[in-house]
């Protein structure tokens, strides 16, 4: 005779059970409920979670990770994400070993007991722990299977009482709803979900009205879900079918909201008149509602003030840190509707002048795919955005359900919301929300993931970030001190606007010394206490990070560093600050030419020695005679071009060095209006052959005998996009910025880019656009 799942479970019929996916907050309560109930229970899990293990091993659960089934076990449970050619559930079929899934087994547990099932789409650990904390406020030892942890890490998320009742959620996801007799059904809500297992929305209704139909006490449902109303309408079941809600039988008649509690006024069906919660959100206030509803339901009658004290669930609108400027909080939502709710409630407690910042986690590519609009839409009401990666919960990717999918339905519905999406990278991710990070943001980290171990680690960054910035703060106060002339120095200041690419984050400190003596000082000052520091010149040839720099960046912009003087001999002498359209413009006033090629790189003097900057054929050493110097150690020393060893961009003596003016020679004297017509002719060429949108110049070097540009026009990559860094349609050896691109957008182009060059063509291309702070070695 075959056993059933009760059967399999009746005492003394089995004594050890192993549960595989233990680490889970489906199955590890329950696994800590069967060692409660008086079971030997050993697990594993591949990816356990930490304040999970606490519990297993309290609870006596024996963890390991040996890849076998004891010899001893006589049932093996597993969770419905394991799947069927685990290791583990192969071994125990050959060795004829009865199986059961998370909810089989829970249902057989549940059987002969007046089972409080709460069930529904959204809320349903939020409505249990409510249920269970009401319950204890009267003393009730009630048996109870939590599908998530506490708040606080010392009550275990599963318990065996001493009387008839079991509270414990019922999850519909994978099919085992179908195991349950509820006495007490609380349905939260009902949204169309898991499209694996239910094809439709009526397939769904379907289930829960079967649930119903199995109750034998009390069902009770929300009363503004359409899906539920249409479950509930033709139900068959002996129990009582009552709704609660703003209009329901057991009404939510007001709720006034008092910093972190809520004041809810109670009628209908109620005996209890009022309550405070310690929550947020109408959709708290209606949780609240629903449990109360069940405990006076089961007999139970809490004081006014149960649920004042309620500490609530891991991962439930958990407020990680609430401090001046600053609110984290983290949510397990992972449905549109749940994220919708959530985001439109806080939004509600937002006062004048702060930002709701949004990281979110998609959970499962399924999931994504079937609800990516809807996703887009919910998130859309964010003030800034930060996506991650899908979490694929044991799902392989598919078409259409990854975040960059996500992504680009958010740009299309939503093109003026600051969206951030690293691919691959989401510790680069939250680095750029740190350095967007501004005073009174609420920063809410959303998913059913493992984004709660991004959160924290966010988190501890944001300490470090403290201690290292007021190291930053000293070196700020320091350098200050030594700018008499109208120096500029500031903390955290934005680069991406002082780019050609506009990208990039801040410099740690930044600093414009006005003059000469100012400059040395400042250098002279890092050099002495061993600081870093960067020179920044108009910003184009280069690519800032998204985290930033970490150093001292120093610029001349003053307009000291800006000038031109006409020597004897025709020569000119300029700082290293000239743009170097000035120059040639300047230049061809004094008829002087051989600087016409200069008049469309948007540099300056000095990145332009540095970089031996060229085009149309010219290079910028092609015209110096003398550069003047300033050494780390802040020494003024002039250099002749012969004493220079200078190449394909690159001059050896400027990699440290800096470069604060130069004497140039003039290759001949003519007329202004001859040098003007040379340099429309330069300026037509460049405007046919390259883009107009923002970019760095090329972005990689010219192999030998060839053009960079193209072997990628080659290879098919003219337009290539990721977000919205995009390889020009006009020049393949450029990449511009269509608006918000992000500096890793740009780094994952250049590395598709360069790896499939390589693999057509055999020639491994080397960036020419400096990773400002970084090395493309670490990245490539």
């Amino acid at each position: 005779m075959k056993l059933t799942s009760q059967s399999i479970l009746e005492d003394g019929a089995v004594t050890h059970i192993h549960a595989v996916g233990v680490g889970g907050m489906g199955l590890g309560p329950l696994a800590i409920y069967l060692a409660a109930r008086g079971w030997k229970v050993s697990g594993e899990d591949d990816a356990i979670n930490p304040r999970m293990r606490v519990q297993l091993t309290r609870a006596g659960v024996q963890l390991g990770a040996s890849g076998t089934v004891p010899e001893e076990v006589g049932l093996l449970i597993y969770s419905s994400a394991v799947r069927s050619d685990h290791a583990l559930r192969s071994a125990a079929r050959e060795r004829g070993l009865p199986t059961l899934r998370r909810g089989e087994a829970l249902a057989a547990l549940a059987a002969g007991r007046r089972l409080v099932g709460v069930c529904g789409s959204h809320g349903k650990t939020s409505v249990t722990a409510m249920v269970i904390a009401l319950l204890r406020s009267v003393g009730w030892k009630v048996d109870y299977v939590l599908g998530g942890l506490w708040t606080n890490e010392l009550v275990a998320p599963a318990q065996a009482g001493d009387g008839e009742w079991l509270v414990a959620e019922i999850d519909e996801s994978d099919g085992t709803i179908e195991r349950f007799a509820p006495a007490i059904t609380a349905l939260v809500n009902l949204d169309w979900d898991h499209a694996d297992h239910y094809e439709s929305s009526a397939k769904l209704r379907e289930t829960f009205q079967a649930l119903m139909g199995r109750t034998t006490e009390m069902v009770m449902g929300w009363d503004q879900c359409r899906d539920t109303a249409l479950a509930m309408e033709n139900v068959s079941t002996a129990a009582l079918v009552r709704t609660y809600g703003r209009s329901g039988d057991f009404k939510l008649a007001g709720r006034e909201v008092s910093g972190a509690d809520m004041t809810l006024e109670l009628a209908g069906d109620f005996k209890q008149t009022e309550t405070v919660v310690r929550a947020r959100g109408e959709f708290n206030a209606l949780n609240a509602t629903l449990a109360w509803a069940v405990v006076e339901t089961m007999g139970a009658r809490p004081e006014r003030g149960a649920l004042a004290r309620f500490e609530g669930v891991r991962r439930r609108q958990a407020v990680l840190r609430s401090e001046e400027g600053l609110t984290v909080i983290e949510d397990y939502a992972h449905h549109p509707a749940e994220v919708s709710a959530l985001l439109a409630s806080l939004r509600q407690d937002l006062a004048e002048g702060e930002r709701l910042v949004v990281v979110f986690q998609p959970h499962r590519f399924s999931r994504t795919r079937q609800f990516k609009a809807e996703f887009a839409a919910a998130l859309a009401v964010a003030d800034s955005l930060h996506l991650l990666d899908v979490y694929g919960a044991g799902e392989d990717p598919l078409t259409g359900g990854t975040t960059a999918d996500l992504h680009t339905e958010l740009v299309r519905i939503a093109p003026k919301l600051p969206v951030n999406h690293l691919p691959g990278d989401a510790d680069g991710g939250l680095e750029i929300l740190r350095q967007s990070r501004k005073h009174g943001d609420w920063v809410i980290f959303v998913g059913a993931g493992d984004i709660e171990r991004h959160a924290r680690r966010w988190l501890q960054g944001l300490d470090g970030e403290i201690e290292r910035g007021a190291e930053w703060d000293a070196w700020a106060k320091d350098l200050k001190k030594l700018l008499a002339s109208g120096g500029k120095v500031s903390r955290e200041e934005p680069l991406a606007s002082k780019t050609t690419l506009r990208v990039g984050g801040a410099a740690r400190v930044y600093v414009e010394p006005a003059t000469v003596e100012e400059l040395q000082a400042v250098v002279k000052l890092l050099d002495e206490r061993g600081g870093r520091w960067r020179m920044l010149g108009r910003g184009s040839n280069l690519l800032v990070p998204d985290a930033g720099v970490d150093a001292v960046v120093i610029s001349l912009r003053r307009a000291a560093w800006e000038t031109f003087e006409e020597l004897p001999d025709s020569r000119l002498r300029v700082g290293a600050g000239l743009r170097l359209k000035a120059l040639c413009g300047l230049a061809a006033k004094a008829g002087r030419q051989g600087f016409e090629f200069l008049e469309g790189i948007p540099g300056n003097v000095g990145g332009a020695l540095r970089m031996n900057a060229g085009a149309m054929g010219g290079w910028m050493f092609d015209v110096v005679e003398a550069v003047e110097i300033l050494t780390t150690a802040g020494e003024r020393v002039v250099m002749s071009r012969e004493d220079l060893h200078v190449g394909y961009r690159h001059c050896a003596e400027l990699r440290e060095a800096i470069a604060i003016g130069a004497v140039l020679r003039v290759m001949t004297v003519t007329d202004a209006t001859e040098i003007s017509r040379q340099i429309d002719v330069y300026r037509s060429k460049r405007q046919e052959s390259q883009p107009r949108e923002p970019s760095a110049g090329c972005i990689f070097k010219n192999p030998d005998n060839d053009s960079a540009g193209r072997l990628i026009d080659q290879c098919g990559f003219k337009g290539e996009r990721i977000g919205d860094a995009e390889v020009s349609v006009v020049h393949g050896n450029f990449i511009i910025n269509r608006g918000k691109a992000t500096s890793a957008e740009v780094v994952a182009l250049v590395k598709r880019v360069r790896s499939e060059v390589k693999r057509q063509t055999g020639v491994s291309l080397q960036p020419e656009v400096l990773f400002y702070g970084c090395d493309w070695e670490d990245v490539l």
